[in-house]
């Protein structure tokens, strides 16, 4: 592919030749919902490829460090404002009187854009030049950020949100587009790969506690002001540091799929939540739900005619990237309903203060970026298949225990086996990433990374929703039976918790039949 850059401060290890796109590059860090911090995907995924390189082989400039800061504060950014919220939703429900089923439109309102628009905006940086889009994004995202902080009904906040989202999709392919480069393919590129990457599944962490310090201190409105610093700090940096790059290769966009996997998306999730609320019986409920396939189906129509494609049909009917990427929707979408769900039951039902919950997930947080960064050892000895496999089984196994919390054990609970359920869940999603981009010639390298972030995504678009609608109307059934609010509650976060577990532990034995069977015929 042909690279056009423009004039601009340039780093000094930045590789002219370069031929990454913006949409092949988003399957680098990108933002993620649990306490893993998803986003170890990539930074682990770069140490396997790089394992034995020369550190000293990769030292960077003032220039190069100042680029990378700015880039990995970008990823931050992104990483912290997903998790910063997810402790402030009890409070956040209680200030501006948002119901138990609608709590999870906080985290989706997020998730809907930055999935579905995601790739379309990597591909509209190809275009029109990724520092333009990575600058858009970073500004609409931090007056989106201002906008949530001071949002004073339910609609002002979920717009908010979901403006945060869209200017994530900008960000994330575009800054990863921009991070490859500005630095030369090889030792210097896959160090600022792992960096960036370790900040982000830092951010996720970072951003659990401080939401539950400054929750805890000052109000949830005050989560937002960090946000906003980093993002005025990289709006005001970027245009001295980084040069704007194009590929002129890319000339149109794939505007049809992009339309279609959003709508299709955005009439599924609607569905599912307003499932919990009304019924899976209602007309309005049944026909979104179908209307969401049927736009799902024609993505899948569009994409096969497509000569631009958002994602690769041809790359996906490789059995590897098929099963790999059907590992990475299973890990992701369970693990991010798992956060979820139990940040509300530490507060709704155990009383705890956003202070407390935060350090509980704190803790899984440091437990999941220590599996992240053991488990590219894990591949060398074994396998990537097989240690997706055993981290899905051991994330499955883990979850088994929450579904049976009660109000007096769940924090011992959650320490326990959460740190079972989200190490192997880490395991679970760098063994994805390998295992659904591996055995690829060059061309279909950037393919399937850019699949895999599709994957990625998507996951946490309906991870949250489908669990909460689960709670919700086991919820609702147990307070019409007459149960006490307490215990309606408890109800019906065991039957997401169980719903969860199930889903997880047969994805692994489907996931363990298609692996096996191609291995024997290999």
């Amino acid at each position: 592919m042909t690279e056009t850059l423009d004039r601009a401060p340039r780093d000094a290890t930045a590789g002219p030749s370069d031929t990454t796109t913006a949409a092949d590059a988003a399957a680098a860090p990108a933002v993620s919902a649990a306490p893993d911090a998803h986003t170890s995907v990539s930074s682990a995924s770069a140490s396997v490829t790089a394992s034995g390189a020369d550190a000293a082989g990769a030292t960077m400039d003032r220039r190069a460090r100042l680029v990378l800061l700015v880039l990995c504060a970008a990823n931050f950014l992104v990483g912290i404002d997903f998790s910063i919220l997810n402790i402030a939703l009890p409070a956040i429900g209680a200030d501006l009187h948002l119901s138990e089923a609608n709590l999870q439109w906080v985290a989706t309102a997020f998730a809907l854009p930055s999935g579905g628009l995601l790739l379309l905006l990597g591909r509209t940086g190809d275009l029109v030049g990724r520092r333009r889009v990575f600058l858009t994004g970073i500004a609409l995202f931090t007056l989106a950020s201002v906008l949530t902080m001071l949002a004073w009904s339910p609609a002002a906040l979920l717009i908010g949100r979901a403006l945060q989202g869209l200017g994530a999709a900008g960000v994330v392919p575009t800054g990863m587009a921009l991070l490859t480069t500005s630095f030369a393919e090889g030792r210097a590129r896959d160090r600022a790969l792992g960096i960036a990457g370790s900040l982000m599944a830092t951010g996720f962490t970072a951003g659990t506690l401080l939401g539950g310090v400054l929750t805890s201190l000052l109000g949830w409105r005050y989560t937002m002001v960090l946000p906003i610093l980093l993002g005025v700090f990289v709006f005001a940096a970027t245009p001295f540091l980084i040069a704007e790059s194009r590929n002129a290769q890319h000339s149109r966009l794939d505007v049809p799929g992009a339309v279609t996997v959003t709508g299709g998306l955005l009439a599924v999730i609607y569905a599912l939540t307003t499932a919990a609320q009304q019924g899976w019986a209602r007309p309005g409920v049944l026909g979104t739900l179908v209307a969401g396939a049927v736009l799902l189906a024609a993505f899948f129509a569009v994409e096969a005619r497509s000569a631009h494609p958002l994602v690769s049909l041809r790359v996906l009917r490789r059995r590897t990237v098929a099963l790999g990427n059907l590992g990475g929707l299973l890990a992701f979408a369970t693990a991010s309903a798992t956060v979820f769900v139990g940040m509300l039951f530490l507060q709704q039902v155990n009383g705890l203060s956003p202070l407390r919950a935060g350090l509980v997930f704190g803790w899984l947080g440091v437990v999941a970026a220590t599996s992240g960064s053991l488990a590219p050892r894990m591949i060398g000895r074994y396998s990537s298949r097989t240690v997706m496999l055993l981290g899905l089984l051991a994330q499955g196994l883990g979850t088994v225990p929450l579904a049976l919390m009660t109000h007096g054990d769940s924090v011992l609970i959650l320490l326990l086996a959460g740190s079972v359920l989200y190490y192997g869940n880490l395991h679970a999603i760098v063994g994805y990433n390998v295992t659904a981009t591996s055995g690829l010639s060059n061309e279909e390298q950037g393919l399937a990374t850019g699949l895999a972030t599709t994957t990625q995504q998507v996951a946490l678009t309906i991870g949250i929703p489908v669990m909460s609608a689960i709670a919700s109307t086991r919820t609702g059934a147990l307070q019409r039976s007459g149960a006490d609010g307490i215990t309606a509650l408890v109800g019906g976060f065991h039957a997401a918790m169980w719903a969860d577990a199930v889903i997880a532990l047969a994805g692994t034995a489907l996931l363990a039949v298609g692996l096996l069977r191609r291995s024997a015929r290999d």
